[in-house]
């Protein structure tokens, strides 16, 4: 039970990291005009999956180290 909450902190704060480091990228320059949907769905997948693979590996990290 305690490793549940402790993944679930873990990838709780690598999505707020995730989503406070996407908001220094511009990426408006590389979206089509009258997308707008489209284009907050993918910055939403994109900060998803930062946070997996960060999460995982701090994860993966924290398990082999012992703690």
């Amino acid at each position: 039970m305690a490793q549940f909450f402790v993944r679930c902190i873990v990838y709780i704060g690598c999505f707020i990291l995730s989503w406070y480091a996407m908001s220094a990228l511009n990426y408006e320059k590389l979206l089509r005009k009258d997308h707008v949907v489209q284009a907050q769905i993918l910055y939403f997948l994109l900060i998803m999956a930062l946070a997996y693979l960060s999460g995982s590996f701090l994860l993966s990290f924290m398990y082999r180290a012992g703690v």
